[in-house]
C-alpha cells in the first residue's frame, strides 16, 4: 500500500486517533535539528513561517517559547496547544494541494515529503512549495535517509540524499546544508534522518 492508494487525510486522522501524540515513531520531545536549522537560516522572529505536517510536533511549542510571532501550522492537530493555539495561524489541507494565501519566509517539513512517493505527488509538493516560499525564503525539509526505514506508519517512504533532493527540488532551488540525524523513537529503535536546508531562487 503507497501513499497514493489511500486517502491521507484519513489514514493520519486514524493514526492519531490510535495512538497519543508521544506513542508515534516520530516524536520528539526536543526538535533540535528542526531548531539549530532554523537557526541557521537566519529568518526573522517576526518573519512568516509555516510548519507543515506537524501533528506530533512540539517544533511550534519551542518557536513560540523562543519569541517567533508569525507561525503557521498545515495539519489537523490544532487541539494540541490547548490556549496557545490561539497565537498560531491553523490551516487544514492535503500539502500537494494547498493553496497559501500569503508568501512564506520559511517553510519547515519533517517527514512529509518522504511519503509522497510517486513523482506526480512530488512534483505537487514543489509546486506547493514554490507558491508558499517568497523569492529567497528558505525551506527545511527532514527525509527517511538513504540509510533509514523504508516503510513508516504502514506506508512506504522516498529515501533522499542530496543529489536525490536536488533532482527532484530543480533549478529553482539551491541547496545551501545538508546534516543527518540518528533520531531515537520512543520505543528505542533509530531511524536515520537527512536534513536539506534550501534556497528558493524564484
Amino acid at each position: 500500500m503507497t501513499a497514493s492508494d489511500i486517502n491521507r487525510k484519513t489514514h493520519w486522522e486514524r493514526v492519531y486517533s490510535e495512538k497519543s501524540v508521544d506513542q508515534v515513531s516520530w516524536f520528539q520531545h526536543e526538535p533540535r535539528r528542526s531548531l539549530e536549522l532554523i537557526e541557521s537560516s537566519s529568518t526573522a522572529k517576526d518573519a512568516p513561517i509555516i510548519d507543515v505536517g506537524a501533528g506530533a510536533s512540539v517544533l511550534v511549542d519551542q518557536l513560540l517559547l523562543n519569541g517567533y510571532t508569525d507561525l503557521s501550522v498545515l495539519d489537523i492537530s490544532k487541539r494540541r496547544l490547548g490556549k496557545r493555539a490561539t497565537d498560531v495561524a491553523w490551516l487544514v489541507d492535503d500539502v500537494t494541494a494547498f493553496q497559501p494565501g500569503r508568501a512564506f519566509a520559511l517553510w519547515h517539513d519533517r517527514a512529509v515529503f518522504h511519503f509522497l512517493t510517486e513523482p506526480s505527488q512530488q512534483a505537487a509538493y514543489r509546486s506547493t512549495l514554490m507558491r508558499a516560499l517568497a523569492s529567497g525564503g528558505q525551506a527545511i525539509i527532514g527525509t527517511f535517509a538513504v540509510d533509514g526505514p523504508l516503510r513508516c506508519s504502514g506506508l512506504e517512504i522516498a529515501q533522499y540524499d542530496a543529489s536525490r533532493m536536488q533532482a527532484v527540488m530543480g533549478a529553482d532551488f539551491t541547496l545551501l546544508q545538508e546534516s543527518r540525524e540518528s533520531h531515537v523513537t520512543p520505543f528505542g529503535s533509530i531511524q536515520n534522518f537527512a536534513w536539506f536546508r534550501l534556497r528558493y531562487q524564484g
